[in-house]
């Protein structure tokens, strides 16, 4: 017995030694591994607040005639990436007035200088914010050690918003040039110096194209597959066999609906990109024109989100700018709603800028903005190139509303892209109408568009018995009055 014993005690011993030896094996291989590799910056540096939102402007490299050492791809990434990373945690801290993440992209004499501008907004009740869009570097030196960087930012296009006590104050665009310094400590590019040499808020003129088709069309989504186009039911001939439908009814166009998420956010889905182009293809086939309404179910305006709504709108417009089919960019779906949630300067500001990315990019096509009535639409008439808006009321109150839009928009075209009613009559919609009321009411509007030569885009192709919990939630007498 006490040999048993004996023997478990030095099993016992020998399994504690193995597994002590084990620890300290690990440890030194991980100390190796640390001291050859460089250790991993996250757990160094607050890069937890870069991984959880990025910060993705344009950003175009000038290295020709550099003085000093020649500067490698590989650096260059580099150098990138912590200089985005240096404009990302100085918006957030002129945001919240809280200087975290500041030291680990700037030098001690940088960082003094961003104290200095942060203990001065607090003092007074300032909060601003802002975002890059665009920059332009030059890199004009590059140290024989590879130590020290000197490069000219030139064009950066910013954006801030200004904040008293949480309340909006005003908002300004411009284009500034910078000079930066970088040094390079424990293997990062730190800013030491940031200057700002010039700044102009004359931006770059960006054309405008009137609409030239008058709109006869209507909003459209497959039968099968309401407020999801592109989804996994998405079949070209199931396109082709609408598109006939709406040419025979004597139509020239539809819209249709790119979802900001369901396309991928700024990480624009390919599938779905394609997707989008052989419905421009059969629209073509067709001779239909197609108005695409971008940015569907996006709600958010952020100045912070800015740099990624553009990431996602290059992508989308660069892909169908030059399609036959294409009529034009319609921003945004009834953003007027947000109003209340989320601000109307903030979304009014969005609205701008997306306007003048488009336009960069693409001169040939006119723009509009999906307001949900006659007065909201009334806003930024000199951004867009033709007015929209939507029209659900009573529609003897039409001509009224319409005479009071115009007085605002001057001689630039105006169409009504949604009008309709629904033929649901239930439990949540008990005074809804039936569907000869419903062929009355097209009736009477279309006599009232022809009488008024008001462009028009129906609501909507289909009839839908089942309506995405999505879209208006869960609520059946939410859901219920938009079937049919």
């Amino acid at each position: 017995m006490n040999r048993t014993n004996k023997n478990i005690l030095r099993g016992g011993l020998i399994l504690f030694y193995i597994f002590i030896i084990a620890l300290i094996t690990l440890g030194i291989s991980s100390l190796y591994s640390y001291l050859n590799t460089g250790a991993d910056r996250s757990t160094m540096l607050h890069t937890e607040q870069i991984q959880e939102r990025y910060y993705i402007p344009i950003i175009k490299w000038d290295t020709s005639n550099i003085k000093g050492r020649p500067l490698d791809a590989t650096t260059l990434q580099s150098v990138e990436e912590d200089y985005l990373n240096a404009w990302y945690v100085r918006v957030r801290a002129l945001k919240n007035n809280s200087l975290t993440g500041i030291e680990d992209y700037y030098t001690a004499n940088a960082t003094a200088k961003i104290t200095q501008l942060i203990d001065y907004n607090l003092s007074k009740k300032i909060s601003v914010e802002m975002t890059t869009l665009e920059h332009h570097p030059k890199v004009e030196f590059f140290s024989e050690d590879g130590q020290l960087i000197v490069l000219t930012d030139t064009d950066v296009l910013v954006h801030e918003q200004l904040y008293k006590d949480g309340v909006f104050v005003n908002k300004s665009s411009s284009l500034n040039s910078y000079k930066i310094i970088l040094l390079l400590e424990d293997g990062y590019w730190r800013i030491r110096q940031f200057v700002k040499t010039s700044s102009t808020e004359k931006l770059k003129k960006v054309s405008s194209r009137p609409l030239n088709i008058n709109l006869k069309g209507i909003n459209y989504y497959p039968r099968s597959a309401p407020w999801d186009t592109f989804g996994t039911q998405f079949h070209q001939d199931t396109i082709a066999t609408d598109f006939k439908i709406i040419k025979d009814a004597g139509l020239n166009s539809i819209r249709i609906f790119v979802g900001y998420e369901d396309f991928g956010k700024e990480h624009v889905a390919v599938d779905k990109l394609e997707r989008l182009q052989v419905l421009l293809d059969q629209a073509q086939i067709a001779d239909i024109k197609v108005l695409v309404t971008l940015f569907d179910f996006y709600g958010n305006y952020t100045v912070s989100d800015w740099t990624m709504t553009q990431q996602h709108l290059l992508q989308v417009v660069q892909t169908i700018k030059d399609h036959d089919a294409l009529l034009g960019y319609d921003i945004k779906n009834e953003p007027d709603l947000d109003y209340n949630s989320r601000n109307k300067e903030a979304v009014e500001s969005w609205l701008e800028h997306m306007i003048y990315r488009i336009k960069l990019i693409d001169d040939m096509h006119p723009i509009t903005i999906g307001w949900s009535n006659t007065i909201s639409a009334t806003a930024l008439v000199d951004q867009v190139d033709f007015v929209t808006f939507h029209y659900y009321q009573p529609l003897n109150e039409l001509e009224t509303a319409l005479t009071d839009l115009k007085n605002t928009t001057g001689h630039k075209k105006i169409a009504v892209t949604e009008y309709g009613v629904s033929s649901y009559s239930g439990l949540w919609n008990l005074m809804g109408s039936s569907e000869e009321e419903q062929a009355n009411y097209h009736k009477e509007a279309q006599e009232l568009l022809n009488k008024n030569k008001l462009a028009f885009m129906s609501w909507t192709l289909y009839d839908f018995e089942s309506v995405p919990e999505n879209v208006t939630g869960t609520y059946p007498w939410r859901r219920n009055p938009q079937k049919f």
